[in-house]
């Protein structure tokens, strides 16, 4: 057995596994579900100072917001269900309205859920989903503080989603699809629960060109979101490909890696190298439609 500390930038948690854990899909979601498992029992600046270890002091402050966006002046917004593991602000550019059904995707301790509440207002309904059992716990345990009737949480898989086919308007997720293995099956659940003319807005972690194995390989790095990314036009081509239309990206910021990261994965040479060479690593959202109608002959228009 060896111990591997798998650091996301703005949390880091040391789990024991085996050396070799990452090889299938079921390993890789016993690796994402250990860890925020233990990320959910800890709060928003613990996980942040435990970047590098509970104890340690290792790493500068550019660590901490690689990742994560300000959500404080979003309507809505709930300090306690705030863990600082987003990448984007999806539900700012999700065009809810009221009295939608909305789902989240990796709904962690209920961040985005709440916010999304507050579009949907207290006629719609918000259904949060995430594999974590102490996820799960927290996020509903937020929402019986608040006093919230209409926003429910569900564990499970979202490559299989506990939900019926065609019941919501609107899909959410934040910074969660970079770490499930099967990302295509992902986005065909999206485009079955979705109502027809209904629509999803997803922030994400997506690549230009190919990273250095040595960040691509390493297990901290998969947990960070990065080597979990895949590139940036495949992943549009995946949602086009399912049959979504209407692919826009609606936002798209560069994350650079700092020092402090890259120092312990590859040499100085090779970091100039790497960040000399255009590669790019994007936080993205990205909105996309279910098509009003059924395909012509299939008797649903």
């Amino acid at each position: 057995m060896l111990l591997k500390k798998f650091a996301s930038y703005n949390r880091h948690i040391t789990i024991t596994t085996k050396t070799n854990d990452m090889e299938t899909p079921d390993q890789l979601k016993e690796m994402v579900r250990q860890k925020y498992s233990a990320i959910a029992l800890q709060d928003k600046d613990t996980n942040a100072s435990s970047c590098c270890g509970a104890t340690s002091t290792c790493c500068g402050d550019s660590v901490y917001n690689i990742m994560s966006e300000d959500y404080d002046k979003l309507n809505g917004y709930n300090p306690d269900a705030d863990l600082g593991l987003g990448c984007g602000l999806p539900t700012q550019f999700a065009k809810i309205k009221t009295g939608d059904v909305v789902i989240d995707l990796g709904s962690g301790a209920g961040n985005d859920c709440f916010v999304a509440r507050q579009e949907c207002g207290p006629e719609g309904k918000v259904i949060g989903i995430d594999f974590t059992e102490a996820m799960i716990a927290k996020a509903r345990s937020n929402a019986e503080k608040q006093g919230f009737h209409n926003v429910e949480f569900r564990q499970g898989d979202i490559e299989k989603m506990p939900l019926t086919s065609g019941v919501a308007d609107v899909v959410v997720s934040n910074c969660v699809l970079n770490l499930v293995p099967n990302k295509k099956e992902v986005f065909k659940e999206i485009l079955r629960v979705l109502k027809p003319g209904g629509h999803f807005s997803i922030s994400d972690v997506v690549l230009v060109g190919e990273l250095p194995d040595k960040l691509k390989n390493a297990a901290e790095m998969y947990a960070g979101c990065i080597a979990g990314a895949i590139q940036k036009e495949e992943y549009l081509n995946l949602i086009r490909e399912t049959g979504f239309t209407t692919v826009t990206v609606q936002k798209e910021k560069a994350i650079t890696i700092p020092d402090e990261i890259l120092k312990d994965y590859v040499t100085g040479e090779e970091a100039k190298t790497f960040k000399n060479s255009g590669v790019g690593i994007f936080s993205v959202t990205v909105f996309a439609k279910k098509d009003s109608c059924c395909k012509p002959g299939s008797g649903c228009c």
